[in-house]
C-alpha cells in the first residue's frame, strides 16, 4: 500500500508468531531478545506482508528442533541417576 508516495507494509500474522517465539526462546535461554530479533530475515508477499523468508525460517525450525532434543536428552540423563 503506498501513502504519501511511501510504500507501507504490515506485519504476517506468522511473522508475528515468530517474534513471540522469539520472546520465549530468550526467556527460556536467559539470552536478550533483541539479539534474536536482529537475526530476523523478512520479504514482502503480494498483498505487501512481511513474511519470514524461508531459508531463515528453515534454519530458525532446526535450530529450534536441536534445542529441544538437547534439553530432551538431559532431562532423561537426570532422570537416569
Amino acid at each position: 500500500m503506498r501513502k504519501n508516495n511511501v510504500l507501507q507494509y504490515s506485519l504476517n500474522d506468522s511473522t508475528i508468531a515468530h517474534v513471540a517465539r522469539l520472546l520465549q526462546v530468550a526467556m527460556l535461554t536467559g539470552t536478550d531478545v533483541i539479539d534474536h530479533m536482529r537475526t530476523i530475515r523478512l520479504t514482502s508477499d503480494e498483498s505487501n506482508s512481511l513474511v519470514l523468508e524461508e531459508e531463515y525460517k528453515s534454519i530458525f525450525d532446526g535450530s529450534l528442533d536441536q534445542m529441544l532434543k538437547n534439553a530432551n536428552q538431559k532431562l532423561s540423563e537426570s532422570e537416569n541417576e
